[in-house]
């Protein structure tokens, strides 16, 4: 019997397949297909600080002062007995999906200041939460900022959510680092207890009818696996701290080679809103007839096996492996007829 358990920010869970933050970690009905499905934890949908922050200004405007300018607007506007903000709703959510699940609940919370990282962190975890899954979505476009401005950002923010929470923190981060395995040095000494790579950035497209910028969202491909196993592969060994994969786990051959690479989960999300919570399943099966036909008994052996700690020196193992496709690389033969 292949053994797919795995150890995740201090969890053990039954195997390395974990539903990411969106549409289907959102309704209780569907975490609970997940589970069915096979699902070893969830990271619910995430709660957006900025959000919070627009709703208690509208609040503040229209319930607590309406009567600024116009005394008579006190009787106006009265704040109903049952109002639910954003907040209360997320947090009702996670006790209800907590109680009704046997699994690990991650919570994640898409935070820009210290205040409020630490507010709303110390409150999903008096909800309930196994762990928090921490999103700092921050594009850096000031001139005026160095990238080690950048990091500080992240590992204060980190430091400060620390100091008051004693549940797991991971930190979901992009690509977009100079230096990511120093980066994730400094986040593993500030206290972080994982990393997710990587988050996606949106990037904003043109519309050559109306000249206005557009928003452009879609599902992921195999294709965007390639980043995330590479850094994998890197940090594996070299950091303590758990890896997660995010963006691209399509298919049993993805979650092998991010196993192969060093994660310790990979996070599924739009395989899941194409395929249906039935995919986890199908995932679980391929993997352990893969490992069984390898002779591979565990995940716990099988993880890592192709991580470049193997490699005396990574950073020549990967020139090499640079000069190498460039070389092997020929152009389309219709192309130069």
């Amino acid at each position: 019997m292949i053994d797919l358990s795995t150890s995740y920010l201090g969890l053990t869970l039954k195997n390395p397949l974990v539903p990411s933050a969106g549409p289907l970690t959102r309704s209780l009905d569907s975490v609970k297909r997940l589970e069915d499905a096979g699902a070893s934890a969830v990271v619910m949908y995430s709660l957006f600080e900025e959000e919070l922050l627009k709703e208690e200004r509208m609040l503040d405007r229209f319930i607590t002062n309406p009567s600024l300018g116009h005394g008579e607007a006190d009787s106006f506007f009265t704040p109903h007995p049952n109002y639910k903000s954003g907040l209360d709703a997320y947090l009702e959510q996670l006790s209800k999906i907590k109680a009704s699940l046997s699994i690990p609940v991650i919570a994640s919370l898409n935070g820009v200041t210290a205040s409020g990282w630490v507010a709303h962190g110390k409150e999903l975890q008096a909800a309930g939460a196994d762990a928090l899954e921490l999103n700092v979505y921050y594009v850096a476009a000031d001139f005026n900022q160095s990238a080690a401005d950048v990091e500080a950002r992240y590992v204060n923010l980190l430091k400060s959510l620390k100091q008051h929470v004693s549940i797991p923190v991971t930190m979901k981060l992009s690509s977009q680092f100079t230096s990511l395995p120093h980066f994730v040095k400094q986040l593993e000494a500030a206290g972080a207890d994982g990393v997710s790579v990587f988050n996606r950035f949106y990037q904003p497209d043109i519309d050559l009818e109306t000249l206005g910028l557009t928003d452009k969202i879609g599902v992921t491909s195999s294709k965007e696996l390639l980043i995330r196993m590479r850094w994998i592969a890197v940090l594996f060994g070299k950091v303590k701290l758990s890896l997660a994969a995010t963006g691209g786990v399509h298919t049993r051959d993805d979650v092998l080679k991010l196993l192969l690479a060093g994660a310790d989960v990979t996070h599924l999300c739009s395989g899941l809103l194409l395929q249906g919570p039935e995919l986890i399943g199908q995932l679980l099966d391929g993997v352990s007839a893969w490992m069984e036909r390898r002779e591979y008994e565990s995940v716990a052996q099988l993880k890592g096996s192709l991580s470049q700690q193997h490699s005396s020196d990574p950073v020549a193992f990967a020139r090499e492996s640079y000069i190498r496709v460039l070389d092997s690389y020929t152009p389309v033969t219709k192309a130069w007829q």
